[in-house]
């Protein structure tokens, strides 16, 4: 685990701006939020990086299609619809890097001439087949047949549409060279491809031979210009994996900027789709290697979301904007049921009906109604203040245990990028204290007088589950913000404990953290039940 001196520096993909954000984009943000919320709980310094890739022939096609400039394309969706729902799923991202940015574009043009003056870029010529959809060239046994309409043409394998033969002169990384390079980090960080199934398929890769890297255009010109070459521009993936660095600060004259650069590179954590792993994984470290720039710990590729069983796509019209599913849900279900319900690192179908299941399972009567009958005992029985707390029974102590278990497993969790085990490990502590409550049944121990008393079994059985529910807010504050927001106040642990955001999660079970005395409130259901919602036209 981290110390707390450490820095986290997590970042997501860039995401093209081709069209707006779906369900797929927002999961990925998601699991980065939820990751760095977390760190944060710990009071670790964290900086999460997000953003847009703005350049490349995809976004210059889908902008003159619109009638507009490819700038003019990227400002709008940008405005429109990628930073709205960073708001939409409660993103707490501290940057937001754009590609067309100058920050970005001279510091870019400052790594590529570094690598031009070394001798590790040079000019030659390419041909192949070349798909737009993935801004990438493709390996001929990569390609499958077409069929139908697309008869006698090869498709990619990702899109499912014809690839273009395309014949330049370019310049060239010399990728090539970093093959031996790339296997032994590999085999001396196994960290640094995860999960082992991702590690795997890179190193089978990388042993069938590396060729060069065409990072130049000519034949459009919407992108960062080659510095010595104005005819040419970079190669959107070349341009865009230096984001990760650019947003930091590296290449920066601004001071601020390079101290924050020095601070957090290299990043803890990049969070990546599987469709875009050898990017990050093969051509990225090279990259970096050749610049002499330290490599990011862990690169993780996560899974799909398939609807229909389909990786998620506008083009094939199985996208679903977030906003669909939170209008009727609300963000913090919509976080819950995508980190729990996929096992990130695996693809996972996503259906209106498990969520709708789920929401009402886990979240309206487990978590909610445990909230709302603890806040509805102790105003009932104590006026809405908290009893002192009279012995201990082993139920008590069993919680407690319970209590201490799910935090060692959630920290072990996150320390293995698995916000899913994590999730898992705290409900553990859900289901602990709703048994505990029906095992206990307060309402018939109010019935002995001599029970209700402060110091007797019924103050025990409601301040054990206050307490509880109070290690609850801490722990699912990364993955449900506004509901343990709401609890907390409920709780009245913010008059006596502090901002729930300064609890940290190492101490989230250490029971008797509420003061006798404590206004609990009931305060506004968690997760009030929902009708199923009509999903005919979705």
């Amino acid at each position: 685990m981290a110390t707390e001196l450490t820095p986290f520096y997590l970042t997501t993909p860039i995401y093209y701006v081709n069209d707006a954000p779906h369900i797929g984009h927002a999961y990925t943000t998601v699991a980065a939020d939820v990751l760095t919320r977390w760190h944060r709980q710990r009071q670790h310094d964290v900086w999460f990086l997000t953003g847009t890739d703005e350049h490349g022939e995809k976004v210059m096609r889908t902008a003159h299609a619109n009638g507009v400039t490819p700038q003019q394309w990227a400002d709008k969706l940008v405005k429109e619809s990628w930073l709205p729902v960073l708001d939409t799923i409660d993103a707490r991202n501290d940057d937001f890097i754009r590609t067309t940015e100058q920050r970005h574009e001279r510091a870019v043009q400052k790594f590529i001439s570094q690598l031009h003056d070394q001798g590790d870029i040079y000019q030659g010529s390419y041909e192949g087949p070349y798909c737009v959809g993935c801004e990438e060239y493709k390996l001929p046994s990569e390609l499958l047949d077409g069929t139908g309409e697309f008869d006698g043409q090869k498709l990619c394998p990702l899109h499912g549409r014809p690839v273009e033969m395309l014949a330049e002169q370019n310049w060239f990384f010399n990728l090539s060279q970093y093959g031996e390079k790339l296997l032994a980090l590999y085999e001396e960080h196994p960290e640094f491809v995860q999960p082992a199934s991702a590690r795997n398929e890179v190193i089978g890769f990388v042993k069938q031979g590396l060729q060069d890297l065409s990072i130049s255009r000519s034949t459009f010109d919407w992108g960062v210009p080659v510095p010595w070459d104005p005819t040419h521009v970079m190669y959107v993936w070349f341009d865009a994996l230096l984001n990760y660095i650019t947003a930091l600060g590296w290449g920066s004259d601004d001071p601020t900027a390079q101290e924050r650069f020095d601070k957090f590179w290299p990043a803890s954590v990049h969070l990546v789709g599987k469709d875009i792993l050898r990017f990050h994984a093969v051509i990225w470290p090279a990259m970096l290697m050749a610049a002499g720039l330290p490599l990011p710990t862990t690169v993780f590729a996560h899974g799909w979301l398939l609807v229909g069983g389909e990786k998620m796509s506008k083009s094939k019209l199985t996208g679903i904007a977030p906003s669909d599913i939170i209008d009727h849900f609300g963000s913090d279900a919509f976080r819950y049921y995508f980190m729990r319900a996929i096992s990130f690192g695996q693809d996972g179908s996503f259906s209106w009906e498990d969520m709708s299941a789920q929401y009402n399972a886990a979240l309206a009567n487990g978590w909610g109604n445990l909230a709302s009958r603890l806040a509805a005992m102790v105003n009932k029985y104590f006026d809405g203040t908290l009893p002192q707390v009279g012995d201990l029974t082993d139920a008590e102590h069993h919680v407690h245990q319970v209590a201490a278990t799910a935090v060692t497993n959630a920290e072990a969790a996150i320390d293995a990028i698995s916000p899913t085990r994590a999730i898992e490990a705290v409900w553990t502590l859900v289901d602990a204290l709703n048994m505990y409550i029906t095992e206990q049944e307060p309402w018939k121990v109010a019935k002995d007088p001599e029970q209700t008393r402060p110091g007797g079994r019924l103050a025990t059985i409601l301040v054990t589950a206050a307490e509880g529910l109070r290690a609850l807010a801490v722990l699912l504050n990364p993955v449900m913000p506004q509901a343990a927001s709401k609890l907390w106040e409920s709780l009245g642990a913010e008059e006596h404990l502090g901002a729930l955001d300064a609890q940290p999660t190492s101490d989230a079970a250490r029971f008797g953290q509420l003061p006798v005395g404590t206004t609990i409130t009931k305060g506004t259901v968690l997760f009030p039940r929902l009708e199923d919602p009509d999903t005919t036209s979705k």
